[in-house]
């Protein structure tokens, strides 16, 4: 089967160095298998994500050298590739989940799960205790007069593990390590977990790189793979770049962002530096992404988060 690899990134803001570390780990792992890469706009919020920042992300990508063979402007036969055109496939999938019993409504914010002191995660993320869980058709109406409901999926009090191509095998009880999770928000947005499946799904994706950060959402998403009777792809989670401090790179770092990087340093500069700092170039000298196919190694790649250098990203080093 032909690797089918994808980018996937959220046009929120212009492109940092953490987000072209994981599309060039992207591309070189499925260019590497002679494989395709898929471009997935995931603008389902398109409040957060205007269309410019889009087109902005797509000539950053060129201009790198980091191609693809689906997607906006190149076209193919899965798409639209744009997430906020694909809300009929989502609600589809919703709807085969209701019909299956294990979706209900949740009036619950944010706010008062943080009032009632519901359990977190060591990454901040809150354990939904079920609070709405158990409400009557009576009830769930009654408080439906006052809120818009979110939706969530019911989760069984099961383990569900994974061996990550990078990470290793991965653990996780779905009722006590997340809880029931959102797939549609009460202003009816679909969540990223429902929609990410479905799309990867239906693009033929076979292999998803991703930030580590992402590696928890995983048995969530493996558990609707299931329930929806879709091929899960592998999966490949890579360590996130932090700044000097150790502080996690974000679009508000406006100096890791391509809008200060590129009239700094070429495309073959910039990849050369990340190339190093993942492990398997063997120094910061310029590479294009095609000449680094033949040294790329998933072996030499850190397994944990990587601080990037002080002065690294200087033209004159």
């Amino acid at each position: 089967m032909q690797t089918i690899g994808r980018f996937a990134p959220s046009p929120s803001g212009r492109i940092h160095l953490g987000n072209i570390f994981c599309c060039l780990l992207a591309w070189l792992s499925a260019r590497q298998k002679g494989g395709r890469v898929v471009l997935r706009i995931e603008d389902l919020d398109t409040a957060r994500c205007p269309r410019r920042y889009a087109l902005q992300l797509q000539e950053d990508l060129r201009w790198l050298g980091l191609d693809w063979d689906e997607g906006p402007e190149a076209g193919g036969e899965r798409g639209p590739y744009e997430q906020s055109r694909r809300t009929a496939l989502y609600r589809a999938a919703l709807e085969r989940l209701s019909a299956k019993g294990l979706v209900y409504p949740c009036f619950c914010t944010r706010a008062e799960l943080h009032a009632a002191s519901a359990p977190h995660r060591e990454d901040g993320q809150i354990i939904y205790p079920g609070t709405c869980r158990s409400l009557t058709a009576e009830q769930a109406e009654e408080q439906a007069g006052r809120r818009a409901p979110a939706l969530r999926l019911r989760v069984p009090e099961e383990m569900w593990s994974f061996t990550d191509g990078h990470m290793g095998r991965y653990v996780e009880n779905l009722a006590r390590d997340c809880g029931d999770f959102l797939l549609c928000r009460s202003d009816g947005l679909f969540a990223y977990q429902l929609a990410v499946v479905v799309d990867d799904a239906a693009m033929g994706i076979t292999e998803v790189v991703r930030g580590a950060d992402l590696l928890a959402s995983t048995p969530r998403q493996l558990y609707l793979y299931h329930l929806l009777g879709l091929d899960p792809p592998a999966f490949y989670h890579v360590p996130l770049l932090l700044a000097p401090d150790g502080r996690r790179l974000s679009k508000r770092d406006a100096d890791a962002g391509l809008a200060e990087l590129r009239p700094r340093l070429s495309a073959e500069e910039l990849l050369g530096k990340l190339a190093y700092l993942a492990g398997f170039h063997p120094s910061a000298s310029p590479r294009t992404a095609r000449e680094l196919l033949a040294e790329f190694d998933w072996a030499q790649v850190p397994k944990t988060d990587i601080r990037l250098p002080e002065s690294l990203f200087n033209a004159d080093k």
